[in-house]
């Protein structure tokens, strides 16, 4: 028997970060930093330095039209959400999310991991 699962994030929060974009689905930069506990441009720092580890499979950053039809989406949803939407957001497919793990080296992104793996798997 395997140990029971405990969970840090709630599977629903999860789901509601993934979307379907390009016919992958992704997480955004964002929503993933939140999930980890680390600030948005920590997230994208350790990426850059590990740029050979997040091909245009694994993380690309919207266009300029998925920019604004994400934008319109999550302003209408949520007003307050408009501040803070200056660039476009990267978008990390399964992969480029398994390969996050390893450029964050915490305890907390592995587990994390674990978790959207497991939502991702489920989705669609």
């Amino acid at each position: 028997m395997g140990k029971a699962r405990t969970s840090l994030i709630p599977a629903e929060r999860i789901e509601r970060a993934i979307l379907l974009v390009r016919g992958h689905k992704v997480m955004l930069d964002g929503d993933l930093a939140s999930l980890y506990g680390v600030e948005t441009k920590t997230l994208n720092q350790a990426v850059k330095r590990n740029l050979d580890r997040f091909p245009d499979d694994f993380m690309f950053q919207l266009s300029d039209e998925e920019f604004e039809i994400w934008r319109s989406q999550i302003v209408t949803s949520n007003p307050a959400a408009k501040m803070g939407l200056r660039r476009k957001p990267y978008a990390f497919t399964e992969q480029g999310v398994a390969m996050l793990s390893s450029v964050l080296r915490s305890p907390r992104a592995v587990a994390v991991n674990v978790e959207i793996m497991r939502a991702m798997g489920d989705r669609l």
